[in-house]
């Protein structure tokens, strides 16, 4: 069997064939076509990874998508950072590449291959957020994915956290997302340049616009005081952000993924500051630890294969 997950994200299209027990055996990594493209090109596009990662032979696929998806895993009803507004992706892929598709949140999917194979293995429950383009989450409570009533549950980074705050890709102000994601780190720190003494300004050839997320991680591990500033406050807003959401549920652990975790520490170590000073009753409870995604930028897409190999396996979407 062929196993493909696919990961759609905001900026790539990450495939990969996963055997049953989460290992990546071959991947291919492809560009986003963008939020205004048409929705037909970011279809072609996981086709496309889909049959060079499979050599044209996948058995099933599991699509993970950074959007909103129905309960029914039939559509992606909005996506902020990509042009599907309530398209039917499952079945306009399923006729295209002739096998069965499983269509889910990223995060979802994140969180599944991260509670199965990764840093919430045997965990109780699991909170997880994913830090990239925007914000991302998935629950696992009592081992089963949470997807809620109608299908979005874990749609953290549009939680409000500024009233009248900056404006957001979603149409709202004040997202979380605004002041902890790739995005608000590039923000940060590119605010600096010209301002402050940096390595970004070298790097980035004096055009903030040049800067990228893995330009301000390696200036911040090779000791940038302006990296590291912006990974510091990034980390303070995922804290308090979080303590929200523990709060809320209560977790067993908590696992930050996404690309700005590649930070480690630096990013972590100012967000579990934050959760232990903002997280109500915190001198009466146990604080979850908070840790470093295992599966890296894999994890969405092993958990969208695995997933997808368990609905073909019971006959299932």
């Amino acid at each position: 069997m062929t196993l493909v997950g696919v990961d759609v994200g905001g900026t790539k299209v990450l495939a990969g064939v996963v055997t049953p027990d989460g290992e990546v055996v071959r991947a291919f990594r492809g560009a986003t076509p963008g939020r205004l493209a048409p929705a037909q090109d970011v279809e072609d596009a996981v086709v496309a990874a889909v049959l060079e990662v499979s050599a044209g032979s996948p058995s099933a696929v599991g699509v993970a998508a950074a959007g909103f998806v129905d309960v029914s895993g039939s559509r992606v009803m909005f996506a902020p950072h990509l042009p599907w507004q309530g398209e039917d992706v499952r079945a306009r892929l399923t006729a295209r590449l002739g096998v069965p598709v499983l269509l889910e949140n990223d995060a979802t999917c994140a969180a599944h291959a991260e509670s199965t194979y990764g840093a919430g293995r045997n965990a109780s429950s699991v909170l997880l957020v994913t830090l990239g383009t925007g914000i991302g989450g998935g629950l696992v409570l009592d081992g089963r994915v949470w997807r809620g009533a109608s299908g979005m549950a874990g749609e953290f980074g549009h939680m409000q956290v500024v009233p009248d705050g900056s404006p957001c890709e979603c149409g709202g102000h004040g997202c979380w997302e605004q002041y902890c994601s790739g995005n608000a780190l590039l923000r940060d720190a590119r605010s600096r340049i010209g301002v402050e003494p940096t390595v970004l300004a070298e790097l980035c050839d004096g055009d903030p616009a040049h800067l990228t997320g893995p330009m301000v991680t390696a200036a911040a591990a090779d000791g940038d005081l302006v990296a590291r500033a912006a990974f510091t406050r990034v980390g303070e807003w995922l804290g308090v952000g979080l303590a929200n959401l523990v709060a809320a549920f209560d977790p067993a652990v908590v696992v930050v993924g996404g690309g700005v975790s590649e930070a480690g520490d630096r990013l972590l170590e100012p967000a579990r500051d934050a959760l232990s000073r903002s997280l109500v009753g915190v001198g009466h409870r146990v604080v979850p630890p908070v840790l470093r995604a295992a599966l890296g930028p894999e994890a969405g897409l092993i958990g969208a294969a695995l997933l997808a190999h368990g609905a073909s396996s019971h006959g299932r979407r």
